[in-house]
């Protein structure tokens, strides 16, 4: 016996049905939905400025379409071989270094047997954190100080010749990912430590009844727990291999260090905010993001060949 089609009717009465039901779930999630049609997807109206010739005055509706103008214009400029190596650079290098930082402080943490010491452990390497960019630049240029800087200050002390670190090119580099290791490295833990949290203590009393010592139950136990999730944030990550924090960079650019600290995001914010060149800004953040979204779906298929772990 042949079974009838369900008509679009029956869908979307079995739908009613089903919210109706579930009322009060729909209305928890629904702040969420609004703020994510508001903030998300509202504003991708915008992006068609990228193919317009955007006038403030006529409106994104009323400006003259140029097609891909602004990315011919984006890819042949002058700078654009150096915008590119030095942001990719930067986000390459960074993760290099960075990512396995977290895993490594949950797991120092996870195996602290004092709770007081863990607890004093776990504050002191969150509170970097919550240290604005604008503190963080501000520090890093007292610390650095080419005269009065502790740092030059061991360095002559050592018999060495003191470093002007922030006006040269060669030093913007670690110095950006050496801080940014030192204010995020212990809040990014916390999702690790989450993971750790979850093992069944079942596990390590076996371990133990088998003879494992410290370092082979981190082996064969905590760090198997961690794959999954530090496979979801290397994914996520390679999804801003072409972003990079402006902010911060801006403020610790100088004339000095402009060969390696010119990346896409102070090109666009002086492009965008200091020439009034929307369009052309636009057309640049569309071409990042489109790259962005490729590398997060070329990691997410990689991973899927390699360990079967995925994102989506």
């Amino acid at each position: 016996m042949q079974a009838h089609p369900i008509s679009a009717g029956d869908r979307l009465r079995k739908w009613g049905r089903s919210v109706i039901r579930n009322r009060w779930l729909y209305l928890l999630i629904l702040p969420a939905l609004v703020y994510l049609i508001i903030f998300n997807y509202l504003p991708m109206y915008g992006v068609q400025i990228a193919f317009k010739n955007y006038k403030p005055v006529r409106g994104i509706a009323g400006s003259e379409w140029v097609g891909f103008k602004h990315f011919t214009t984006f890819f042949n400029a002058y700078y654009f071989g150096r915008l590119i190596t030095n942001t990719l650079l930067l986000n390459v290098l960074s993760l290099l270094f960075s990512f396995p930082m977290p895993i490594f402080l949950a797991l120092v943490v996870n195996n602290i047997r004092s709770q007081r010491l863990k607890k004093f452990t776990q504050t002191a390497i969150y509170v970097p954190h919550f240290i604005s960019t604008v503190v963080l630049a501000g520090i890093l240029y007292i610390l650095l100080s080419p005269t009065n800087g502790i740092i030059n200050h061991f360095l002559v002390a050592l018999g060495g010749k003191s470093i002007y670190f922030m006006n040269e090119a060669s030093w913007f580099r670690p110095v950006y990912i050496i801080s940014g290791i030192w204010q995020n490295a212990g809040w990014d833990s916390i999702l690790y430590i989450a993971a750790l949290a979850g093992v069944d203590p079942e596990l390590y009393e076996a371990a133990t009844i088998d003879g494992a010592n410290k370092w082979q139950k981190v082996r064969y136990i905590d760090f198997p727990h961690l794959v999954p999730t530090a496979t979801m944030m290397l994914i996520l990550n390679c999804g801003s291999l072409l972003s990079s924090a402006t902010q911060k960079t801006l403020l610790l650019q100088t004339g000095g260090n402009m060969a390696t600290s010119d990346i896409i995001g102070t090109y666009v914010y002086t492009m965008g905010l200091g020439s009034g060149q929307f369009s052309y800004t636009a057309a640049i953040g569309l071409f990042v993001n489109v790259i962005n979204f490729i590398l997060v779906l070329s990691a997410n298929k990689i991973s899927d060949r390699l360990q079967g772990e995925t994102l989506f």
